[in-house]
């Protein structure tokens, strides 16, 4: 199994595999949108504007594990989008260690 054959669930309930970036260069974040490091947004978006035209991907995945994370999904997205200005793909509420970690932070982590 590689990255590729892993797939993932926008804020908005639709899945899909991470396929669709073969030969993109993607930076893959855990999210907390009530964590002190919330303003970190602003540079993951800058950093997103700068090289997206570049094929750079950054791919958010809210976790709630370390309860810094609003209630939803849809939520934690419409929070990065308003306060920040977020406008990188962002995911489902997430498990991103532990037993019932998410594949793909899994394969991250192994």
């Amino acid at each position: 199994m590689n990255i590729y054959d892993i797939s993932v669930t926008m804020e908005n309930g639709e899945a899909y595999q991470l396929d669709r970036y073969k030969g993109k260069t993607l930076l893959i974040v855990n999210t907390a949108t009530k964590c002190g490091l919330a303003p970190q947004f602003d540079e993951l978006q800058k950093l997103y504007d700068k090289y997206k035209a570049e094929d750079f991907v950054i791919l958010g995945f809210p976790s709630n594990q370390f309860k810094q994370e609003v209630a939803t999904a849809e939520d934690a997205a419409e929070a990065c989008r308003m306060t920040y200005g977020v406008s990188f793909p962002m995911h489902e509420i997430v498990k991103i260690n532990g037993k019932d970690a998410h594949p793909l932070f899994k394969m991250l982590t192994d």
